[in-house]
């Protein structure tokens, strides 16, 4: 069979949960040949996906001008009838694409414009003309690609209803049903965050918190990700906070799995960016598939989902001390804890998994091949 599948990224990890775990692995599974092109990936096959080696960017403008070439001979090298694009940087390479005769996919991650509002690296008398450009030229870009898919249905507004789906970003079947050696009773008080970590995702506030926190118990905060700057990692490491942190930079999948399963507690306390109001993290699905209670901020679509389930609590993320009250709550009952997360596990189960979603990616590609 010929390579039917192209995911392409100058920006994610090989191993990016979205872009390998979920849709790459889950095209493999149904039948299709697949190829991965990411910076920095081992030339390797692993469960039916081929991965393509990119050079790794040194400087942030690699990414828009030495990688995209690179990118561009490497997806025509794979002889795939699909390329399926996750990164802005690559969005006129699509175009490129388009006129070699390949079927172009868009996969919208996040709102650009309202993340680029939010970006620290970026001066603020630029950020409102940048994410004014980059949202127009996205919309118009697009409108000559073969499909989008939009992670959630607040980024799916932003495209052309008719070539527009919604795949969202749910927990799969494995982490589901994942199997904790420890009973949750006996795990030390340990508070979990997974994913970036920025000022924008609160890590001030958590310091601030675990502070608070260890004046009433003992316990610490697991950090799984990469911090924004080097800068920020210093000021983290200079808090109070932080003899009460265990720091273990971004891991792979496994890893993260074991954390999950030895958390009390999962935190995503988000500031209130407007790219973060209307996002589904999959970190919070992810506590919850793991049986974790959840203390998350108090968005309106969140509480929808929080409230819903009965599976945590809300808080102002700004609010250390209300965060820090929360979660010596929630550590000092440990019954009603495990009880909201039985409740957030049977939630993701029976709505928020990745098994429904999987199904819209299939369907999606089965209708580009036919064109």
């Amino acid at each position: 069979m010929s390579v039917i599948a192209c995911h392409l990224t100058v920006v994610h990890a090989p191993n990016d949960v979205r872009i390998y775990h979920k849709e790459a692995k889950s095209l493999a599974e149904a039948g299709h040949n697949v190829v991965l092109i990411a910076p920095a990936a081992e030339a390797i096959e692993l469960e039916g996906v081929k991965f393509v080696p990119l050079p790794k960017p040194k400087r942030r403008f690699d990414r828009f001008l030495r990688l995209p070439p690179a990118a561009f001979r490497a997806a025509l090298a794979s002889g795939a009838e699909v390329v399926h694009l996750h990164d802005p940087e690559l969005l006129f390479l699509g175009l490129a694409l388009k006129l070699k005769g390949k079927k172009v996919i868009w996969d919208a991650h996040e709102d650009i414009p309202k993340q680029i509002m939010s970006k620290e690296w970026i001066p603020k008398v630029l950020r409102k003309p940048t994410a004014w450009m980059v949202g127009l030229l996205e919309r118009q870009i697009t409108r000559y690609f073969d499909a989008v898919v939009a992670a959630t249905p607040s980024v799916a507004k932003r495209f052309v209803n008719n070539k527009t789906i919604v795949v969202h970003n749910f927990p799969k079947s494995n982490e589901i049903n994942l199997v904790c050696p420890q009973p949750y009773r006996e795990r030390a008080n340990r508070v979990l965050y997974i994913g970036g970590i920025s000022r924008a995702r609160g890590i001030m506030e958590l310091l601030d918190a675990m502070v608070a926190v260890n004046k009433h118990l003992p316990a610490m905060l697991d950090l799984a990700g990469a911090f924004t700057s080097t800068d920020l990692l210093r000021i983290a490491e200079a808090h109070p906070g932080w003899q009460y942190v265990n720091y273990h930079g971004w891991l792979e999948r496994e890893k993260v799995l074991r954390l999950l399963c030895e958390a009390k507690v999962g935190v995503v306390t988000l500031h209130r960016t407007p790219n973060h109001l209307e996002s589904y993290p999959i970190k919070m699905f992810e506590y919850m598939a793991a049986g974790l209670p959840v203390v998350a901020s108090d968005f309106p679509l969140w509480r929808e989902i929080i409230d819903g389930a009965k599976c945590g609590v809300l808080v102002d993320p700004e609010d250390a001390d209300t965060i820090a009250r929360l979660l010596v709550q929630l550590l000092s009952s440990p019954e009603e804890a495990e009880a909201m997360g039985v409740r957030g596990q049977k939630a993701v189960r029976e709505r928020y998994n990745w098994d429904v979603e999987k199904q819209k990616l299939l369907a999606l590609y089965k209708e580009v091949l036919a064109k």
